[in-house]
């Protein structure tokens, strides 16, 4: 195993403690200064650490359906299953009742990933051996069907939300990994899909922004905002949402970041490599949008596409000026030490806005 996969692998870390703060936390210290030789015992020591700490608080309950053929009434008489049991001769009444259960949606997850981890050759032993303890007290949690997992439905409130980072962490390995042999058994590939990988990218880069300056730089603000089309009639029938990824605003500028995770960088066509036509088109079309939305105020606007480096040769490192704004295509290398990517980060907003 090389040097430079163990430090991408260590990045994932420091990528979700951005995006998951928890992971700030001082149970998590250890796994900053571990090192990783696959993705797999990355995962397993998170999910080992905050399922501990979870159960230190204690397993998320809530409440179940429950119909059940009882000697003495409970909640609400099921009145076809009673009248059945008096035909059968059974002296028992059918009830329909709620009960506070650990065997939830959550912690189903929660089991049925660590079982998937546990069936795994690359995962450390001493990983696996934390993750059976914690196995014991999900007893009464049945395990559930991976590739029916609707990650769309799961809502956090109070009561669960501990529980954003531990589900994160199931998605990644479940939806971005999970492959199917041809005995039927589940298997995780060999690292996470790009899709997947593209949204913690995008998040990563807007919490260090929040969590790096927007708390100590008075005025600096990292967001992910909506753009309003700027039209001459009004009517916005069928137009879709100009959602960006990263809004960086600082005194009178703003900068629209928008975070590019691909396998590559740039597109060919007759052995001509340029940047992704359909990303200078969005960034383009943000930045104009915005300008015009602030027209007649001193606030100017610039646009940057942030691809993440591939070992493609090409490095897109590029200023453009259209129409009165700056466009720039710039790349941010993860796989070498994170104070390298954190300097990176740090010199773009140096750049813009003089911080």
């Amino acid at each position: 195993m090389t040097k430079d996969k163990s430090i991408f692998i260590k990045n994932i870390y420091y990528m979700l403690s951005y995006a998951f703060t928890v992971l700030k936390e001082s149970v998590y210290d250890d796994i900053r200064t571990e090192p990783f030789d696959n993705i797999h015992n990355l995962f397993a020591a998170i999910l080992s650490k905050g399922i501990g700490l979870q159960l230190k608080q204690g397993l998320y309950r809530e409440y179940t359906n429950q119909i059940q053929d009882l000697a003495v009434v409970r909640g609400k008489i099921d009145m076809p299953g009673t009248i059945r049991n008096k035909l059968n001769h059974q002296v028992m009444v059918t009830c329909d009742y709620d009960v506070l259960s650990e065997n939830n949606l959550l912690n189903q997850i929660l089991k049925s990933t660590v079982f998937l981890l546990l069936r795994q050759n690359d995962v450390d032993r001493k990983y696996k051996a934390e993750l059976k303890k914690e196995m014991l007290y999900f007893s009464g949690v049945d395990v559930t069907e991976l590739s029916e997992i609707r990650w769309a439905d799961i809502r956090f409130q109070r009561n669960n939300r501990t529980y954003q980072l531990l589900l994160a962490i199931c998605q990644l390995l479940i939806e971005g990994m999970l492959m199917t042999t041809e005995s039927g058994e589940y298997r995780l590939a060999s690292f996470v899909d790009e899709q997947r990988m593209s949204r913690l990218y995008e998040k990563f880069i807007l919490e260090y922004y929040a969590q790096e300056f927007g708390q100590r730089v008075r005025g600096f603000s990292s967001k992910a905002l909506q753009i309003p089309w700027q039209l001459d009639n009004g009517y916005d029938a069928l137009l879709p949402v100009m959602q960006t990824d990263i809004t960086l605003t600082y005194g009178n500028q703003t900068l629209i970041i928008d975070a590019k995770y691909y396998q590559r960088t740039v597109q060919s066509n007759f052995d001509v490599q340029t940047v992704h036509s359909g990303n200078m088109y969005q960034i383009f079309t943000y930045v104009k949008n915005k300008q015009e939305q602030l027209k007649g105020t001193e606030h100017h606007v610039s646009g940057m596409l942030l691809y993440a480096k591939t070992d493609e040769d090409l490095v897109p490192d590029n200023v453009y000026q259209m129409s009165g704004n700056q466009i720039s295509v710039k790349t941010l290398d993860l796989n070498q030490e994170f104070s390298v990517i954190a300097a990176q980060l740090n010199h773009i907003l140096e750049d813009h806005f003089g911080i």
